[in-house]
This record gives C-alpha cells, sequence and structure tokens, in this order.
C-alpha cells in the first residue's frame, strides 16, 4: 500500500497513458482547469474526492486504486 501523491501522479501517468490523453484532454473530460492535472502530475496535490470518483469512472479503475490502496 503506497498513499503518497508521488504514487499517485505515477499513476495517473501511466493510465493517461495508457488511454492516450493529454492534461488538456483529462481535464475537458472532467470539467477541470488543466492546471489542476498539471499539479496532480508534479505530486504538489491530489484530487478531492468529487474529482477522485471523476477519474475512477475515465480510467475504468476503483478509487482504491488511484490511492494505492489496492491493486486493481
Amino acid at each position: 500500500m503506497n498513499t503518497d501523491a508521488g504514487y499517485f501522479s505515477e499513476v495517473l501517468k501511466i493510465l493517461m497513458k495508457e488511454k492516450n490523453l493529454n492534461q488538456s484532454q483529462l481535464a475537458k473530460l472532467m470539467g477541470i482547469k488543466q492546471s489542476q492535472i498539471s499539479e496532480w502530475l508534479k505530486g504538489k496535490a491530489k484530487p478531492g474526492y468529487d474529482n477522485l470518483k471523476k477519474l475512477a469512472v475515465v480510467f475504468e479503475v476503483s478509487a482504491d486504486y488511484l490511492l494505492g490502496l489496492s491493486n486493481y
């Protein structure tokens, strides 16, 4: 289990690459600013509850996976 912001940013980078999404595309899908995605990718921030749910839907994974609490 790994719950630090660095872990989240690495998982997000991998998922974005797998879905062939750039920061702008992901931000548009989620209805947020691209700068927020940038902060997540730099490990400076983690998403709040609502954005975590949106990420789980976009990437078809569990919120626990995004947070490092499970393997899927």
